[in-house]
């Protein structure tokens, strides 16, 4: 990942990525990084992730942060966080009504768990659910949810991203029916780029 240098309360973009880079992620989460938006503003970085149990994956997701040192009135701010996150649910979840509204309430509660200050959150949930026929009958039916979200961060320094980045692995956990950590359990994970989980 190439970013250029950008100032953000006396500490450079180089910054958040190096912390994007280094941080600790729980055993079931494999994290990697992947091309950046070039277009939404003059600094971005990414990462993607599988959130796995015993080899087989539960859900997935992506991690967007996106800078801009003059600020924009869109996001309320100069920088914002742009996720996804989904993962197979149990059919009958699908029928529920308040599906979409416990979902949005796992992002919410996230950044007030682990203290992510933060302004602006939009975002939208989408359950769904699919029956294969013909040549394809006999695969079973599936039914997903999906989280889109992003909202922005009020930090005053980079290092102050960490608080965002738990949220977001906990968000991607809850997704796939993994509850969060428990403060104070060490993570004996590696970093970005690494095996995981083994």
């Amino acid at each position: 990942m190439t970013v250029p240098p950008a100032t953000h309360g006396g500490s450079s973009f180089d910054t958040a990525v190096a912390l994007m880079r280094a941080h600790r992620w729980r055993g079931e989460v494999s994290v990697t990084e992947i091309p950046s938006p070039q277009r939404i503003a003059p600094y971005a970085a990414a990462i993607s992730a599988e959130v796995a149990v015993d080899g087989d994956e539960v859900g997935s997701g992506r991690l967007v942060l996106l800078h801009d040192p003059a600020g924009n009135d869109a996001w309320d701010g100069t920088s914002r966080l742009v996720s996804y996150a989904r993962a197979d649910v149990d059919l009958d979840m699908v029928t529920d009504p308040l599906l979409a509204e416990v979902g949005w309430g796992w992002l919410t509660e996230a950044l007030e768990q682990r203290h992510a200050a933060h302004t602006a959150a939009s975002g939208t949930v989408t359950a769904v659910s699919s029956r294969c026929f013909g040549g394809m009958q006999d695969e079973p039916d599936r039914a997903e949810i999906e989280i889109r979200a992003s909202w922005t961060p009020l930090i005053d320094d980079w290092t102050q991203l960490e608080a965002h980045l738990n949220a977001w692995q906990d968000l991607l956990c809850l997704t796939a029916g993994l509850p969060p950590l428990p403060e104070g359990v060490v993570l004996l994970t590696p970093r970005i780029g690494s095996t995981r989980g083994r």
